[in-house]
């Protein structure tokens, strides 16, 4: 086969994807967003804004976890996939490839930051942890007399005596989530880092220290609670003794019903996490397709209701939401970016 014949064939192929598009484009005016549980809020309030103030139908925002809603994002372009995926880490090399392969086109919109909190019901239990802690509390496997083994702490007073002598009992999210990646990333293998068998490991072999500091208890202790946030409140709520994990977004949504435990001495505040005081927090991004942009309705409008000052900047209305903005001179950055619908290079 040769190389003209090759390039010719990709031609075609594009060509008839980007037809097919448009042939059933009128089966489908209204923009369609998946993705992580954490930008849902966020994105939803955008919708809600768009679909008020402009002629273009509200956009429909799904919660489907981050890993989700990229799974549905990169399966392909065509109607009956989603627009935009909303994501609360960056996507992963293997997603991005996944994308291309698929014909999909991802452009990049990193949107703000967001900590990551452990939280219980005010009046609840109240603890004030560590990175290295946390680590203890919830690892599938600990090092004890120079070797990896099952986790054996059962109360937080097993960790360190100076917590509760309460039952270790942690709602969090499954592993398709994105605030369960960042968690294992920034929480977990943040106090792995600080126990010194672990330290020495991570320099002898990356990979085995990386296996032992994200894998999460699999014995009770920690309890997979889905993607639904709500759902954690009320179970919170029903076990004063029980902890959840999730977005300071949804603490700062639920404060009359949820405190946070500090980390490190800090409190999870927005003012801690703009500063990077907070040691658990991440950025949140959004995806576009861009073989749906001049398809599907809306779309290139969408972003710029997103990127605008009045939606995302420090008086914006998703700071009243939670969000924590980027500094200035990042946001003219990515919304210019954003707005070029520049493809995602990695």
């Amino acid at each position: 086969m040769t190389a003209s014949f090759t390039r010719t064939l990709k031609l075609s192929l594009a060509l008839a994807s980007a037809i097919a598009i448009s042939n059933t484009a009128h089966a489908r005016d209204q923009i369609q967003i998946v993705g992580s549980s954490t930008v849902f809020p966020f994105s939803t309030a955008v919708a809600e804004t768009f679909g008020q103030n402009t002629s273009f139908k509200t956009p429909v925002v799904e919660s489907t976890g981050s890993g989700g809603g990229l799974k549905l994002f990169c399966t392909g372009a065509g109607i009956n996939t989603p627009d935009i995926t909303n994501a609360s880490r960056r996507i992963k090399e293997r997603e991005f490839k996944s994308c291309i392969a698929n014909g999909v086109t991802p452009v990049e919109v990193k949107v703000g930051f967001d900590g990551i909190v452990m939280g219980s019901a005010k009046g609840g239990i109240s603890l004030a942890l560590t990175p290295e802690q946390i680590f203890l509390a919830l690892a599938k496997e600990i090092p004890v007399d120079g070797k990896l083994v099952a986790n054996p702490n059962k109360t937080w007073t097993d960790v360190d005596p100076s917590l509760p002598n309460l039952k270790i009992e942690v709602l969090g999210p499954p592993p398709t989530s994105g605030t369960r990646d960042a968690f294992a990333e920034l929480a977990l293998e943040g106090g792995a880092k600080k126990i010194e068998m672990l330290a020495a490991l991570q320099e002898s072999d990356k990979k085995a220290f990386k296996k032992a500091a994200h894998a999460v208890r699999e014995d009770g202790a920690y309890v997979e609670a889905g993607e639904n946030d709500n759902l954690i409140v009320q179970k919170l709520q029903a076990n004063p003794n029980a902890v959840g994990i999730f977005g300071f977004s949804f603490l700062d949504q639920n404060s009359d019903k949820l405190q946070g435990a500090t980390v490190d001495g800090n409190e999870p505040t927005f003012e801690n996490i703009a500063e990077g005081a907070y040691p658990i927090s991440r950025s949140l991004f959004f995806y576009v397709k861009k073989e749906h942009v001049g398809v599907v309705p809306g779309i290139k409008e969408f972003v710029a209701e997103f990127t605008d000052e009045d939606t995302w900047g420090d008086e914006g209305y998703l700071a009243d939401k939670g969000l924590i903005p980027l500094p200035e001179t990042e946001r003219e950055s990515v919304s210019e970016s954003a707005n070029a619908l520049k493809p995602l290079a990695m």
